[in-house]
């Protein structure tokens, strides 16, 4: 998929056909110019625009990874939902488990791919997280539980732990989960796949 351009007689009239066309308002619309001729007293003028809307986003997701699948000869039904601009999607094929990988890291891979492929597309960061039959929101119970348990030997010790290196949002479910309890505050530190969230005792927090 490469982005469509769009021509009008000028921008406004150009994104208005374009949000008709859509289903969506002007507002929802994002755009590039990528050429405007002037005309002659307001007559024959051109524009020509990039245009797209969180549905191309959705549909290039979607067309990515069944194309994916397809390759790799795998059944799978996929589902992306626009999450206020993130996209979750939401993927149940037939071989889960060779999905996921060892503790998850074929399934940080292919999220990765495709937060990639869909950034570079629309030329812009796009946030993605892919969790397959349910596997992310299982393991952020998981890691919830373990960080809660080393918070409170924190908090009792009055002494700083680390836990093992662990993807961006498992890191941010345990942050949010650790926001709100008394002398105790969250971290990020280390680079790449190595970054790790650190568990401060912090005394004046209530």
């Amino acid at each position: 998929m490469t982005l469509k351009v769009y021509t009008g007689k000028n921008l406004d009239e150009l994104l208005k056909s374009v949000a008709e066309e859509k289903g969506v308002s002007v507002d929802d619309l994002t755009y590039t110019v990528k050429e405007e001729k002037s005309g002659f007293l307001g007559i024959g003028g051109k524009v020509e625009a990039e245009v797209y809307c969180s549905k191309d986003i959705e549909e290039f997701m979607k067309n990515y990874l069944d194309q994916f699948f397809e390759n790799i000869e795998m059944q799978a039904d996929v589902v992306v939902i626009n999450d206020n601009g993130f996209y979750r999607i939401n993927i149940d094929a037939e071989n889960n488990a060779v999905l996921i990988g060892k503790n998850g890291r074929a399934l940080q891979s292919l999220n990765t791919i495709v937060k990639a492929a869909v950034s570079a597309e629309f030329r812009k960061k796009i946030g993605v997280l892919i969790d397959i039959n349910g596997y992310k929101q299982d393991k952020y119970k998981k890691v919830c539980a373990l960080a809660m348990r080393v918070a409170k030997d924190v908090r009792r010790t009055k002494t700083d732990a680390i836990l093992d290196p662990m993807p961006a949002d498992e890191r941010k479910a345990i942050h949010n989960h650790l926001a709100d309890m008394e002398n105790i505050s969250t971290v990020s530190e280390g680079e790449g796949n190595q970054r790790r969230l650190k568990i401060l005792y912090t005394p004046d927090k209530e």
